[in-house]
C-alpha cells in the first residue's frame, strides 16, 4: 500500500473535529491499509486519520499484539487513573507526562461495518485514548505535564 507523510503540529487538520464515517467500502479499506503501513513505517503504536491529513473518525493501534482498526470509535467507560510518558508522531522530538484512564471500553466499527465493543487496559488503553483524542482535535500537548525535548 502507501506510506503517507505524517502531518505535524501547526497543521489545522490536527485541531479539527474529524467527521464521522457514514459510508464504508473500498475507500475506507484503503485508508485503513495506508494508515497501518504509515504507522509501521514511522515506528508508531497508533495513528489517527487526521495525522495523515484526512479528517475522518478512523484510527489504527498496534501495541505489539497485532493491529486494531476502529471506525467512529467512542469511549463509553473509563476506570482508574495513571500518569505515564507519551509522545506523538505529529509532535516529533517532544515527550510529556499524561494522565489517562487505566481501563477503557471502546465501541466502534471494523472495516466490514461490524460493531466492535472492546475493553482495554494499560498501554493499549492509553494508546486508544491518545488516538481517539486526535479525532476531537486534542493533542497530547494539551494534557501533558513536564514537556521535554528529545533527540
Amino acid at each position: 500500500m502507501a506510506v503517507y507523510k505524517v502531518v505535524e503540529v501547526g497543521d489545522d487538520v490536527l485541531r479539527e473535529s474529524a467527521q464521522k464515517v457514514t459510508k464504508l467500502g473500498r475507500t475506507i479499506e484503503k485508508l485503513l491499509d495506508n494508515m497501518r503501513d504509515t504507522m509501521y513505517a514511522y515506528k508508531g503504536v497508533g495513528l489517527a486519520a487526521p495525522q495523515i491529513g484526512v479528517s475522518k473518525q478512523v484510527i489504527v493501534v498496534d501495541v505489539g499484539e497485532g493491529p486494531v482498526e476502529l471506525i467512529n470509535p467512542e469511549i463509553t467507560d473509563m476506570d482508574g487513573s495513571e500518569t505515564d510518558t507519551e509522545g506523538c508522531l505529529s509532535v516529533p522530538g517532544m515527550i510529556g507526562e499524561v494522565t489517562r484512564a487505566v481501563k477503557v471500553r471502546v465501541k466502534g466499527l471494523d472495516r466490514a461495518g461490524n460493531k466492535v465493543d472492546l475493553q482495554a487496559e494499560g498501554y493499549f488503553a492509553r494508546a486508544l485514548q491518545h488516538e481517539i483524542d486526535h479525532l476531537s482535535g486534542i493533542l497530547f500537548l494539551d494534557k501533558a505535564q513536564n514537556l521535554k525535548k528529545i533527540e
